[in-house]
């Protein structure tokens, strides 16, 4: 199945190769930033066998459609001697090609997206805070975590959850689930008033849809899948948002295309964890509002910024404190050239967690599932750019803010933005 899918998709499935052998040196080094073990060497060696091998290939095909041209007036002996030796050589050619091609596709798709320029070197602890908005509350009494508070709120319960679905799945209830619409509906709101037009994709997604979000092959066992049914639930919204316009040429006048989604999104998330980790913070099912932008290349970066203050809107309704950090190269995603954490203050866990990650894929996305446009109604069809944001992930959100409002007897007092809105849903 792979190799069918890597072919069908070669010109278009993976990075700039045009990009990476004329600039060798400089993109080079960005891959490196992002993947240090990412062996470019060996996929520009590659690159340069492929090209030689058919370069051969069509050699031997010319002149065997020669001879055969010149056999057309009566096939002597050498003729048929020498047409039989072009056809061995071809033979073994395209073997070793389709050994040679084979590596190579599937090296190919396991190169992540090259990085910006301007982002930061190195891993998590190079990321830069770029703003830093509110202050850490200060409470005047021993405060307790979202796990602790819910002895009293009930807003969600893990045991029955365990029951039925295992360790680490949310059971919400009561108040609980009420927080989690009017939260929904604020944020809706927001990026409809933003232009992002809402929608509701599928939850689960065929294996081809991974590949062009670039979950494929790279988190392949990271997410749930149905192998009977050749389906696969999806991790984040924006698996689907990206495949709603593959195969597509869109009229510039569209562009920017924008999408908000509200989904379940499903992560193994294998692996044990600590205790300022339980709870709420990292589960196998949660809610998530997501924007998705579809837009000319040169208008990606403040498309970019745009993404980032609509999901920062929905905080500073509900007066929390957080901050913006640009991931150095090693902590941005696999399909990101550039991305931007918004990280909101946990009092509960003493420090701050991503409640939003908003990327830009550049081409990455786009080269995978065909998304392109025409400038000009006659022009050729360029590569579009893509771009995803939380907006933002609601369990994160409610541990925020049931640890920032507590109280001093146990109680959440809500903020007044969120209050307003429950009422009009409720």
């Amino acid at each position: 199945m792979l190799v069918n899918f890597i072919t069908a998709f070669l010109e278009y499935a993976m990075i700039d190769l045009n990009r990476l052998r004329a600039d060798t040196d400089l993109v080079k080094e960005l891959i490196l930033r992002k993947e240090p073990s990412f062996n470019v060497d060996r996929l520009l060696e590659l690159d340069r066998l492929v090209r030689s091998i058919n370069s051969e290939i069509e050699g031997l095909r010319k002149n065997k459609n020669e001879l055969a041209s010149a056999g057309s007036k009566g096939i002597t002996p050498e003729i048929r001697q020498k047409s039989i030796e072009l056809g061995k050589e071809l033979k073994l050619k395209e073997d070793e090609l389709c050994v040679i091609e084979q590596e190579y596709k599937t090296l190919w798709l396991s190169c992540p997206n090259i990085p910006a320029e301007d982002i930061p070197l190195g891993n998590k602890e190079a990321n830069l805070p770029v703003r830093i908005i509110g202050q850490k509350p200060d409470f005047k009494f021993t405060i307790k975590n979202h796990v602790e508070l819910n002895e009293k709120a009930k807003w969600f319960d893990f045991e029955t959850a365990a029951k039925m679905s295992g360790a680490q799945f949310a059971l919400y209830r009561g108040l609980g689930v009420k927080v989690i619409y009017a939260l929904t509906r604020m944020m809706l709101k927001n990026n409809v008033k933003k232009g992002f037009e809402p929608i509701i994709p599928p939850y689960l997604v065929n294996e081809g849809a991974l590949y062009n979000s670039g979950n494929l092959p790279k988190f392949k066992g990271d997410y749930y899948s149905l192998p009977e049914d050749g389906l696969n639930l999806i991790p984040t919204a924006e698996v689907s948002l990206t495949n709603i316009y593959a195969d597509k040429i869109l009229p510039v006048e569209e562009l920017p295309l924008r999408m908000t989604a509200w989904t379940g999104c499903f992560r193994r998330e294998a692996g044990t964890y600590g205790s300022t980790e339980r709870g709420l913070i990292r589960i196998h099912q949660f809610e998530k509002v997501e924007l998705y932008s579809i837009c000319e290349p040169e208008k990606s970066f403040p498309e970019l910024e745009m993404m980032v203050g609509c999901a920062e809107d929905i905080l500073k309704m509900l007066g929390l404190h957080y901050r913006v950090s640009l991931l150095a190269a090693q902590d941005c995603s696999f399909s990101s050239a550039k991305t931007y954490d918004i990280e909101v203050w946990l009092p509960g866990q003493n420090q701050y967690y991503e409640v939003s990650s908003c990327s830009n894929c550049t081409d990455f996305q786009a080269r995978r599932s065909k998304i392109r446009y025409r400038k000009t109604h006659d022009s050729k069809p360029e590569l579009a750019h893509t771009l995803n944001a939380s907006s933002l992930a609601l369990p994160r959100l409610m541990v925020a803010l049931m640890e920032n409002y507590q109280q001093e007897d146990g109680s959440i007092k809500l903020p007044e933005a969120l209050v307003k809105e429950m009422n009009e849903v409720w």
